[in-house]
């Protein structure tokens, strides 16, 4: 398990003095709350480096300020673009495809969406050498299908420990265009890395996937993004085949989603503890795959109040279980799914996630470690779990330096007596102020 890569906790993030947090269940009362959710993770790092390739300024309101959020405008100022933060807005003056730094080191934390964004978009530059580092997991996460695609479009990298990972370096010299061929099912964000880059090739860019995309969604979030940053491009109802032209992102100003992601920890609160959350910056108007999780909160017996600017969800006094269900459009969803199982009335099985494994953690391992430690009983498969209906017992659980681990767990601390979380700072990686937010429900978190 290790320590936590302290290095990868950035400037923005919250409880870094804090070892452990401790939660206290709702007894009396059931959460009856109204509330708002930070911005979407999946569209604010796409939505920086498109504005930094961008011709012109680009205002993004609504930014994640966030671990992830903040390497990435980290890495943007040190390649020479100038970015104003003032708040969750911030202010980006393109530089039309070419980077002013043409020497640089770069540290992108933990953060998979730069690791796959990032390359080419540096290697789609006319010249520069850039060195990337990343965090000790990060290392660990492979992105030899993403390079190998790069390399076949003339890139040139230089792994500087293990063939395939970081860190690596990049020398800039273009990229050819024309037709490459990736396989979809590690990674949608290896296709979406080189969408990102693709108007700046020398020939129009053709994507080919010869299998199938693990995540649709997220490469719908990427060309849809294009499109609105002034690129459009051509591609088939799967996903399968994708053309990008020879352009140039237009700046943009913009206000970026709510993250459905964050939101689906507190409509599950609201599912376990028979309460009622409404989220009023949200919507099902989304191509975030998450959203659909209202879908799973209703066949289990949830109220769910589809708004025009709002989803709420209200809870029952027993929630149903006794199904099987692919997460694998919803893979970040798995482990809230796994935490509030042992709540329903029958076994829940959860298949086509084996990706997770390679994640911040191996997140279904790690869910199945903990819940066991709690007495419930879970079966283990290579591409998911069972878990099955019981009162799970207080202890102290592990997040595996992982931020959807400690929030998902951090779920039955609001049912259960005992619970508490060691390391809870990770949950920087993506939403630095959950526990804030948690807190905010009527649960009580003490920190220590």
């Amino acid at each position: 398990m290790g320590k936590p890569d302290l290095k990868a906790r950035s400037p923005w993030a919250a409880l870094t003095d804090v070892n452990r947090v401790d939660i206290t269940p709702l007894h009396e009362q059931s959460v009856q709350t109204t509330m708002t959710v930070p911005g979407s993770k999946s569209f604010t790092n796409r939505a920086l480096i498109i504005a930094a390739l961008a011709d012109g300024t680009s205002e993004l309101s609504g930014i994640l300020r966030s671990d992830d959020s903040y390497w990435c405008i980290d890495a943007l100022r040190k390649l020479g673009v100038p970015i104003e933060v003032n708040g969750d807005t911030v202010k980006v003056e393109g530089k039309g495809g070419q980077w002013p730094e043409k020497n640089a080191g770069l540290y992108i934390g933990a953060a998979g969406t730069i690791a796959r964004f990032l390359p080419g978009a540096l290697a789609c530059a006319a010249g520069g050498t850039y060195k990337v580092e990343a965090s000790k997991r990060m290392s660990e996460r492979p992105v030899q299908p993403l390079m190998e695609a790069l390399e076949s479009l003339g890139a040139h990298i230089h792994y500087e420990q293990s063939e395939g990972y970081y860190p690596l370096t990049i020398d800039a010299n273009g990229l050819t265009g024309g037709e490459v061929t990736i396989s979809g099912k590690v990674s949608s964000q290896f296709i979406s890395g080189l969408l990102i880059a693709g108007p700046y090739a020398k020939e129009e860019l053709r994507i080919n996937i010869p299998d199938y995309i693990v995540q649709h969604a997220y490469v719908k979030i990427t060309l849809d993004l294009m499109n609105q940053f002034g690129v459009e491009t051509v591609y088939n109802d799967d996903l399968t085949d994708m053309r990008v032209p020879v352009s140039k992102y237009k700046g943009k100003n913009m206000a970026l989603e709510a993250d459905a992601s964050t939101a689906s920890y507190f409509f599950a609160l609201a599912a376990i503890t028979n309460g009622r959350i409404r989220i009023n910056n949200l919507s099902m108007d989304t191509n975030q795959p998450d959203i659909y999780m209202a879908d799973i909160y209703e066949k289990m017996g949830c109220r769910v109040i589809r708004g025009e600017d709002y989803i709420e969800v209200e809870g029952v006094e027993q929630l149903q279980g006794g199904f099987t269900i692919s997460m694998k459009e919803m893979s970040d969803q798995t482990l809230t799914l796994a935490a509030i199982a042992p709540f329903a009335d029958g076994p829940i099985t959860i298949t086509d996630v084996e990706h997770i494994r390679h994640h911040e953690s191996d997140r279904i391992k790690a869910i199945c470690t903990e819940l066991s430690k709690m007495g419930i009983q879970v079966e283990e498969f290579q591409d998911g779990l069972k878990v099955h209906p019981g009162t799970p017992k207080g202890t102290t659980l592990q997040s595996y330096d992982d931020h959807r681990v400690a929030m998902a767990l951090s779920l039955i601390g609001t049912k259960v007596p005992g619970v508490s979380i060691d390391d809870p700072g990770c949950v920087s990686k993506t939403c630095p102020t959950f526990y804030e937010l948690l807190e905010k429900t009527g649960v009580s978190v003490r920190f220590a």
